[in-house]
């Protein structure tokens, strides 16, 4: 059985940084795509980066250069480092896993067969 469990999530100010984390089980992390998606309030769910089974990354152009997905083989565990949050930054974060191990970089939900619960991420200005 997949379980992805997000943590990290924090109340900060505006230019100050985050490092988000979801420890999977049922499977290992670095054989699949897997992604981060946020949702805001009244807004759709989005994808904000994916990393690939060769790891190879790719971001939504509103993060690239302040996000790094990565992933932590040992602790099978993904990662994400956020860096000169935004007020428009502030969602629900979630990780997901696609059962393949390549990525379609879409930065859309779809095909993603695996979610966790979500961990809140609010950027104050």
């Amino acid at each position: 059985q997949v379980q992805l469990v997000e943590s990290g999530g924090a109340s900060v100010q505006a230019g100050g940084s985050l490092r988000l984390s979801c420890a999977a089980s049922g499977l290992i992390v670095s054989n699949y795509c897997m992604g981060w998606f946020r949702q805001a309030e009244g807004k759709e769910r989005e994808g904000v980066a994916e990393i690939d089974g060769v790891g190879s990354t790719g971001y939504r152009d509103s993060v690239r250069g302040r996000f790094t997905i990565s992933r932590d083989n040992a602790a099978n565990t993904l990662l994400l480092q956020m860096n000169s949050l935004r007020p428009e930054d502030t969602a629900m974060y979630y990780c997901a896993v696609r059962k393949y191990s390549f990525c379609a970089f879409l930065y859309s939900t779809y095909g993603y067969n695996y979610w966790g619960q979500g961990t809140q991420v609010t950027v104050s200005s």
